[in-house]
């Protein structure tokens, strides 16, 4: 048997190393939602935004060669539900003033109260919409 969890490992590693060189290079916090916001609400359409956008969705790509033993998701079928999701997570993220790398990684790491709160809320959040949808609904 594989050890799955090495890949959450790895990536969380990862996000930690690309919330630190982001800190670093720019003196700015890496949060995922604020950054994207920027873009598509148009108010800041600045080359770091864009560059930002570009690496999270073409380094994957890039790398999808070298990880052809990567374990299986349990991603629903159910294109609705995906769709659905994403819309939430956005809501939520901008009701939150950020997201898991701005509250959680970024936050956290800081000692920041408002991020240890929000993370708390989110995870919790995300639990019980699971267990709803999944295990009382069946939806996912």
């Amino acid at each position: 048997m594989q050890a799955e969890w090495i890949w959450g490992l790895g990536g969380g590693l990862l996000i930690g190393l690309g919330a630190a060189v982001y800190l670093l290079g720019n003196g700015r916090i890496m949060g995922a939602s604020g950054i994207i916001g920027g873009l598509v609400d148009n108010s800041d359409r600045s080359l770091e935004r864009l560059s930002f956008l570009a690496g999270v969705v073409g380094m994957p790509l890039l790398l999808r060669p070298l990880l052809s033993s990567a374990p299986q998701t349990h991603l629903t079928s159910n294109i609705t539900v995906v769709i659905i999701a994403g819309l939430l997570v956005g809501v939520g993220t901008r009701l939150a003033n950020g997201c898991t790398s701005g509250h959680g990684v970024c936050g956290i790491s800081r000692f920041s109260l408002r991020g240890i709160v929000a993370t708390i809320i989110y995870i919790a959040a995300g639990g019980i919409t699971l267990a709803l949808l999944r295990h009382m609904w069946g939806l996912i």
